[in-house]
């Protein structure tokens, strides 16, 4: 088992209520669209599936899909939309765990890939990726750039919504390249605060560049969005194409 922290049931059973615009037409669109055509005709592989936020509509467009997931209760929740025919997932983690078969796509989006802990596991995820392509496939990773620029000189908190029913804010380990993002939401019946926070190891994308190098795979393309817009100093987040040499 990895330093991914498991998600409870509590979590799982809001995680879709909380993702809604993440869930939405104007994000999911183009994020399936640029994986299916990544994927082709073949199947694709899903680290960290979840709740089938992205695998779900992605099996819907036509392409096989299959999913690794660490938390069996994050996995129930998606078993109630699709069936295993359908949409199968293995549980476990993204590391190491293997699933039978070729694939022409490997995915891992919304910072997941920062659930890993260390440099070697997430090294590893990399490995774990390579080992599952099948020549000329693509390992996709969407990731958010470390906003360390907007730290004050001395200050190690960034704050990153500020709203009514919710406050954000992420701390930072400079030394380990640990990142805490801290929440507290208003829960909507009684209108009391809940607290959480979750721990990320951060990494750049140079950094990411050389994992790939070390699993033998080529970068292909990096942008700042699904809609393909270019990748410039001030992107809030990338989205990265490496490549497995046929």
């Amino acid at each position: 088992m990895t330093s991914s922290e498991l998600w409870s049931r509590a979590t799982a059973e809001r995680y879709d209520a909380e993702e809604t615009e993440m869930s939405s037409a104007a994000v999911l669109g183009p994020t399936v669209a640029f994986l299916a055509e990544l994927a082709g005709d073949g199947r694709a592989l899903e680290f960290a599936v979840g709740t089938g936020r992205v695998g779900v509509p992605l099996r819907q467009r036509g392409v096989p899909v299959v999913g690794v997931e660490l938390s069996e209760h994050m996995a129930a929740v998606l078993r109630r939309k699709i069936d295993e025919d359908t949409l199968p997932v293995v549980i476990g983690d993204m590391a190491t765990t293997v699933v039978p078969g070729e694939f022409t796509l490997v995915y891992l989006l919304y910072n997941t890939i920062t659930n890993l802990l260390t440099q070697d596991e997430q090294v590893e995820c990399f490995r774990n990726a390579a080992r599952h392509l099948a020549p000329g496939g693509r390992f996709v990773i969407e990731l958010g750039v470390p906003p360390l620029r907007f730290l004050p000189p001395g200050q190690v908190a960034v704050p990153f919504d500020v709203s009514e029913r919710h406050l954000g804010f992420d701390t930072f380990d400079l030394v380990d390249q640990i990142l805490v993002s801290n929440h507290l939401a208003r829960d909507g019946e009684d209108g009391r605060y809940r607290r959480s926070n979750s721990r990320h190891r951060y990494a750049w994308p140079a950094e990411l560049d050389l994992m790939a190098r070390i699993a033998g795979l080529e970068l292909e393309r990096r942008v700042a969005d699904w809609d393909g817009a270019p990748f410039v100093q001030d992107s809030a987040k990338h989205i990265s194409v490496w490549r497995k040499p046929s």
